[in-house]
């Protein structure tokens, strides 16, 4: 449990917020070629009696908008009133993502890979510098809200560097379906913040330019979840079921080029060996079935039809030791295979993030 905080005044974007109010202030970033003005709108919900401040934040890549309507709904249904501390809600922090449909700013650089960022740096880089000048001196802890890239959908997964206390407490608070562990990658927001002492984890649901109700569900629930944790909130639903813990994930790769077939779906178990799909060449002439190489449940599943060499088709979180069947349950219930006939990809690698 974090320790209270004093209920003083907080200076945020040279505005005084005293305790019990609720601001929304616009950090200006810059501006487009046109001279438009873009700033990123920030929510401050604060409460008066000592608590601490955590940061619920989303559209760090413009295209994934689950986490941008999941705070959306919190902030439209008005949810967020702390019982104790502050609340920082940051539906779009890649504003020019945002517009143009886009994971990146327009120079084509990931937020997520320039912190801690600097004022004369990339485009990027700027935005991240004034986050961690403005908003990082007043966060606790926090939740990035992230989805799948382009054609790839994430099951509902927190995930953390599991091993440090206060992640893995989150991280149990939160009780996403799947909670994997992952390494602090650099240039991160997770990497800035774990230098200075404080916890992000990082909560991921469906693909780019799609909104999943289940996963934005997931998000609500898991969220007030944390709070109540942290005893900001009075109470919180239970999960549905108990979380899947993944020390270790994996992808498989199209070794072929072709149409990419699927015959399984996310949050199915998957056994080594088992038939989950096919690459045929569009002409009919060839089709070469694809089985795993190990032993786990899918967690991330590429739905474009068409791909090429070293294409990621399924995130797999591998678990140990392997669960009993009995303990598969829907929606994680195990679908038949057909009988094995080549090792697709023997040698899939370990990666974090993204593919």
């Amino acid at each position: 449990m974090l320790p209270p905080r004093s209920p003083t005044d907080m200076l945020l974007n040279g505005l005084t917020i005293r305790p019990g109010e609720r601001v929304l202030t616009r950090l200006v970033i810059s501006r487009l070629p046109s001279g438009t003005v873009i700033d990123v709108p920030v929510h401050v919900f604060r409460s008066t009696v000592p608590g601490p401040t955590v940061l619920l934040m989303a559209g760090m890549h413009g295209d994934e908008v689950n986490g941008i309507e999941t705070i959306r709904r919190l902030i439209r249904r008005d949810l967020l009133r702390p019982l104790r501390g502050t609340i920082i809600a940051i539906p779009i922090l890649n504003i020019y993502g945002f517009l143009n449909f886009s994971r990146e700013v327009p120079d084509g650089k990931d937020v997520n890979r320039s912190f801690p960022g600097h004022p004369r740096g990339s485009l990027a880089s700027r935005v991240a510098h004034r986050f961690m000048r403005e908003i990082m001196p007043l966060v606790d802890c926090g939740i990035d809200f992230h989805t799948g890239g382009a054609a790839r959908s994430n099951m509902p997964q927190v995930r953390g560097l599991l091993g440090d206390p206060d992640t893995d407490a989150l991280a149990r608070a939160f009780a996403a379906p799947f909670t994997l562990h992952a390494a602090l990658r650099p240039g991160s927001l997770r990497e800035a913040a774990f230098q200075q002492q404080k916890t992000i984890i990082v909560y991921e649901a469906g693909e780019s330019l799609r909104l999943d109700e289940a996963g934005i569900d997931v998000a609500i629930a898991g969220t007030f979840r944390v709070l109540h944790h942290l005893q900001m909130v009075a109470d919180a639903a239970p999960p549905v079921q108990p979380t899947v813990i993944c020390m270790r994930h994996t992808w498989l790769r199209a070794k072929f080029a072709g149409l990419f077939h699927s015959n399984v779906r996310n949050g199915d178990f998957l056994e080594k060996g088992q038939v989950y799909g096919s690459v045929a060449d569009p002409y009919g002439e060839t089709s070469v079935r694809l089985e795993s190489p190990v032993t786990g449940y899918i967690i991330g599943l590429n739905h474009m039809p068409v791909v090429n060499q070293g294409d990621a088709l399924l995130h797999i979180g591998l678990t140990d030791p392997k669960p009993a069947r009995a303990e598969l349950s829907p929606p994680f219930q195990e679908k038949p295979g057909g009988p094995p006939e080549t090792d697709f990809d023997e040698h899939a690698e370990e990666e974090d993030a993204q593919p």
